[in-house]
């Protein structure tokens, strides 16, 4: 761990640039363990530029020992065809926007000059994983058994699509059980970090709240995320939150 985080759970953690939420008590406990953050970077989501992705690995180190960045490459093709592009030119676009994220995690990591602490992945490296495997078919197997878990799951994957879809469009049912198939692909590193990566507590972050984060940190039962599992937003701090910080003021 390189700092300690303020003990208040509603504070955001501020810092040039950037804040974060932890999403519980146990999330902040992680959190100033800092032993590794998880990065989780998605294809054609303009969001992750180079020059954000070496951002937030600087960020990132002042808080944690090691950071991993995992791009989604799984069902993104057939997630195309959904959308009436033929096999072919649905498998050509999704090559070329893994291609494209892969690049610019790359860069990042170069721009940011930590590359002995910062480690990239595809999350096809991990699909003969036997971890991947057990924690990826308890995802599937909530999804059709656990109503809580489906209906956030799939409030998920509506806003996902949403970014695919004209405005005021829903998306139909083989569009929505492709966005279903490529956020169960990534579960497995919301639930299970540690026993993926081999360390001792993991952060797994994004930008925005997602509507699972409640069902897997909140809950008592039901499929939940691992002991040493945390989740935090990880955001651009606004204006006032980081004159806070400066002023040595926190909001509520």
């Amino acid at each position: 761990m390189r700092e300690t985080l303020p003990g208040e759970r509603a504070t955001p953690i501020d810092t040039t640039g950037y804040e974060a939420l932890p999403f519980s008590d146990r999330c902040r406990e992680i959190w100033r363990r800092g032993e590794h953050l998880l990065i989780g970077v998605s294809p054609g989501n303009s969001y992750f530029s180079h020059r954000r992705i070496a951002e937030l690995i600087g960020w990132g180190l002042e808080f944690f020992e090691r950071i991993d960045i995992v791009h989604a490459d799984l069902h993104v093709g057939a997630q195309y065809e959904t959308f009436g592009y033929t096999p072919e030119h649905a498998h050509r676009r999704a090559a070329k926007e893994i291609k494209a994220t892969a690049r610019r995690i790359a860069r990042g990591i170069e721009e940011a000059g930590h590359r002995d602490a910062v480690r990239a992945h595809a999350l096809s490296e991990f699909a003969g994983h036997p971890v991947y495997r057990r924690l990826h078919r308890e995802a599937l197997d909530a999804l059709r058994a656990d109503r809580d878990f489906g209906a956030a799951a799939e409030a998920m994957a509506r806003g996902f699509l949403a970014a695919r879809l004209d405005e005021g469009l829903a998306p139909n049912e083989p569009q929505l059980a492709a966005g279903l198939r490529y956020i169960a692909a990534e579960l497995p590193f919301f639930l299970d970090t540690p026993a993926l990566l081999g360390v001792p507590s993991s952060v797994s972050c994004y930008h925005l709240q997602l509507p699972l984060t409640p069902v897997l940190f909140g809950r008592s039962e039901g499929l939940r995320a691992a002991p040493g599992q945390g989740y935090a937003v990880v955001r651009p701090a606004a204006p006032t939150a980081a004159a806070g910080a400066v002023a040595g003021t926190r909001a509520a």
